[in-house]
């Protein structure tokens, strides 16, 4: 897939009907009978490498801008990596107020949570909080926020009003995300690095229940409660399969879903009276669709082809007619029919989307404080060629401000073992990156930071790592060096 500038996505906003300011509002994923989709909504995706958030109208799928967080990744003018920076860095994870009046956004690199107002689009609080802090959202009152610190073992209570922790929740190794019961009497938070799951009574902050996740499912980065409070889904990406269905009813693991490598996000609707959770795959660019059965193991019924690589974040409309799925690898949202199953529309947004939510608002959006950072740069998807050993492999090639990022992604390779990635042009080859497959014979993301598109390199290559002897001989040429980063 290669996608220019002219694909940017922007177009000028059209008309809708607004939804009256007094009319109630229910944020997704919602039981069937929630308002329709009203151009005062907002889609959002972070935008981890562009260091912004997007704002998209679903009424209409129009990319309005994006809100800077930070510079982008590696801008060599912004000095991003220098000392003196003073922006923000990973912006990663969303959450929001159930009035839909406030967005919280996550920086998983300089450890912050902003409070972002959806009106204007302003940010008005900046706190900072523990070591790699993931997802979170606000309580259900919409006084505190509450958040994973990933790198950590606690979940930080924000009073975002006044700028201050707190409380810090101790839990297992890891916290991930947390999400909050439809009735707000208690939280739930999943774990990477530990195999349990949390239930935290709000009033107390107390632990009031430990799940144990059964350990071939494994870590799990993100989570969702389903519309009517009885189950959560995990997604399990770092053993390449799984997926864990928790009943709140009885705190019981009722299945372990083979779904494939990098299972991430979670979600619901519930379409002519039958229940449906979605699920993105990122290694098989595809979105799984299965048919919830409380008390017995869901049913695969759809495999979504996404129309671009790296499916990541995704989230429903209130209405149930819309899923809205990230696409990390395409710098690109699809939009899903959840009648047809089918992909209707892709959007270009900011570089590397990773979380995505949908905010239902009361009030009509504004398109003040928003910018075009990020948006219509070049990024292109090509194969990587696998050489001497079995595996398949891909590469993501997006252009940032002075440099370009080369994301390669591998599979069906030996496990544990040394792969250098090679980028050539006639003759000439260049090493760009070496990284080590996993136990499963993946390499998930490795990265490397090269002047690929000025160079005018041609394929890339990937071999098991050479010794000074064998290696790829040719020219190398100066300015075309990269680090490599895991």
């Amino acid at each position: 897939m290669t996608v220019g500038p002219a694909a940017s996505g922007l177009r000028p906003p059209t008309g809708g009907v607004h939804r009256p300011a007094a009319q109630a509002i229910t944020q997704a994923p919602a039981l069937p009978g929630a308002q329709p989709i009203s151009p005062d909504d907002r889609v959002y995706t972070a935008d981890q490498d562009s260091n912004t958030v997007t704002v998209i109208d679903p009424k209409t799928d129009t990319v309005l801008g994006t809100i800077p967080l930070g510079k982008p990744r590696m801008d060599t003018d912004a000095d991003v990596l220098g000392a003196m920076y003073d922006g923000q860095i990973g912006v990663h994870g969303l959450g929001f107020s159930r009035d839909g009046r406030y967005l919280d956004v996550i920086d998983v690199t300089t450890n912050a949570v902003h409070v972002i107002d959806t009106a204007t689009n302003q940010v008005l609080h900046t706190i900072y909080l523990g070591r790699a802090p993931h997802e979170g959202f606000f309580s259900p009152d919409g006084n505190q926020l509450w958040v994973a610190e990933r790198g950590q073992d606690t979940v930080a209570v924000v009073d975002w009003r006044n700028n201050q922790v707190i409380d810090r929740i101790h839990s297992e190794d890891g916290p991930s995300k947390v999400v909050f019961s439809p009735d707000g009497r208690l939280a739930y938070v999943n774990h990477l690095r530990a195999d349990a799951f949390d239930v935290i009574d709000v009033a107390s902050h107390r632990i009031i229940q430990h799940v144990a996740i059964p350990t071939n499912a494994g870590g799990s980065s993100d989570e969702a409660i389903s519309p009517d409070g009885k189950e959560i889904w995990l997604g399990m990406p770092n053993n390449g399969k799984t997926t864990t269905v928790v009943n709140t009813q009885t705190y019981r693991v009722e299945a372990v879903l083979d779904t494939g490598p990098r299972t991430n996000h979670p979600n619901f609707v519930t379409v002519d009276g039958v229940d449906y959770a979605y699920l993105t795959v990122g290694e098989l660019n595809q979105t799984l669709v299965y048919r919830r059965s409380t008390g017995r193991a869901p049913t695969l019924v759809k495999r979504i082809h996404n129309h671009g690589a790296g499916p990541h974040g995704l989230w429903p409309s209130p209405d149930n007619t819309r899923i809205y799925v990230a696409l990390q690898y395409s710098d690109a949202v699809d939009v899903i029919d959840t009648r047809s199953m089918k992909v209707i529309d892709t959007l270009r947004v900011g570089q590397s989307p990773m979380a995505l939510v949908y905010l239902a608002r009361s009030s009509p959006g504004s398109t003040t404080n928003l910018t075009r950072q990020g948006l219509g740069m070049r990024i292109e998807n090509r194969p990587v060629a696998v050489q001497g050993v079995s595996g398949t492999g891909d590469a993501q090639l997006r252009a940032l401000p002075g440099v370009d990022e080369v994301a390669v992604r591998a599979r069906g390779l030996p496990p544990h073992r040394a792969f250098t990635v090679y980028a050539t042009r006639g003759i000439d080859t260049i090493a760009l990156l070496t990284a080590t497959s996993n136990s499963m014979g993946v390499i998930p993301e490795a990265l490397a930071f090269v002047a690929f598109f000025a160079n005018n390199y041609e394929n890339l290559i990937l071999r098991p790592a050479a010794t000074p002897a064998t290696a790829p001989r040719g020219p190398v040429d100066a300015g075309g060096g990269g680090t490599a980063k895991g």
